[in-house]
């Protein structure tokens, strides 16, 4: 378990052309390796600029080594970034990813299942020329959005379940409980780099993001995950609540948590919009 958390848990964001217009966030995360698994093989990454959630496959060393790769290389070009305030450009979060991938190849190299991981996340960009939000994702941990008492889902889990979903198979609570819901259709490593959805979103003030793995969500019901974010309380004993609830719960995973809390945003009249996909090919946006 890899956790890359900083000290400091808020901060500023603005970029030259808009000083006026400042994007100020405050986070906290964690992670618990609950009661069934000898090993945590989560890792997270909170800092300045980005923020994600990366739970392990293969097995215990080689889950390690894959999650860690990938909140590694996310930091790295965080701190990279941090010259510019950290705001990321928007090619960034692929390329670190395309790094962490060759880390995973050559370090499973020899192992019988290869080793991967899901990755999830939120880093701060430049877009229309304020800081915006860039949210990616890769398998089926998640990343949520709070607002007015209200939890949206933002990203789409990679797995075969959401595609039984997606075809009218079974149900969303079906799938919640469907004995094929641990296998997933993309991950980071295994070899090429998948197509990695990325979506930009102007956030408003007062919005709380969650970020987490399937640790949280396969213990905790959406309304059980909206009242505990609607409570009141600052991001890290959030954090804390969350995953003490899951444990509590049945703690059958490892359960990793970040959430974030947007204090101040660009005003702009796409502020709170739904997310603008970006498409797969294009690193302009």
């Amino acid at each position: 378990m890899t956790e890359i958390v900083s000290e400091q848990r808020s901060r500023v964001f603005t970029v030259s052309a808009a000083p006026e217009q400042p994007l100020e966030l405050a986070w906290g995360a964690g992670s618990d390796v609950g009661l069934r698994r000898a090993a945590n093989e989560d890792s997270v990454v909170a800092m300045p600029g980005v923020f994600a959630v990366a739970d392990g496959l293969g097995g215990h060393a080689a889950g390690d080594v894959a999650s860690a790769a990938a909140v590694t290389n996310l930091a790295r070009i965080a701190k990279t970034r941090a010259r510019r305030g950290a705001i990321l450009q928007a090619r960034d979060v692929v390329a670190s990813l395309v790094a962490a991938s060759a880390e995973i190849l050559k370090a499973s190299r020899g192992a019988l299942h290869g080793s991967g991981t899901t990755v999830t996340g939120i880093a701060v960009v430049e877009h229309e020329r304020v800081p915006a939000l860039q949210v990616f994702n890769l398998g089926d941990s998640r990343v949520y959005a709070f607002r007015d008492h209200e939890l949206e889902q933002l990203t789409k889990d990679h797995s075969y379940v959401q595609e039984l979903v997606d075809s009218g198979q079974i149900t969303a609570e079906q799938a919640e409980v469907h004995p094929d819901a641990n296998i997933i259709t993309r991950a980071l490593g295994f070899g090429e780099l998948p197509e990695v959805d990325r979506w930009l979103l102007h956030p408003v003030a007062g919005t709380r993001f969650l970020i987490c793995s399937d640790g949280l969500t396969r213990e905790l019901t959406d309304s059980t995950i909206a009242v505990l974010l609607g409570m009141g309380a600052d991001p890290d004993d959030t954090v804390r609540a969350l995953i003490d609830a899951a444990v509590a719960a049945g703690g059958r995973d490892n359960v990793t948590v970040a959430v974030i809390d947007v204090v101040a945003a660009p005003e702009l009249a796409s502020a709170g919009a739904a997310p603008e996909r970006v498409p797969a090919d294009s690193d302009a946006a």
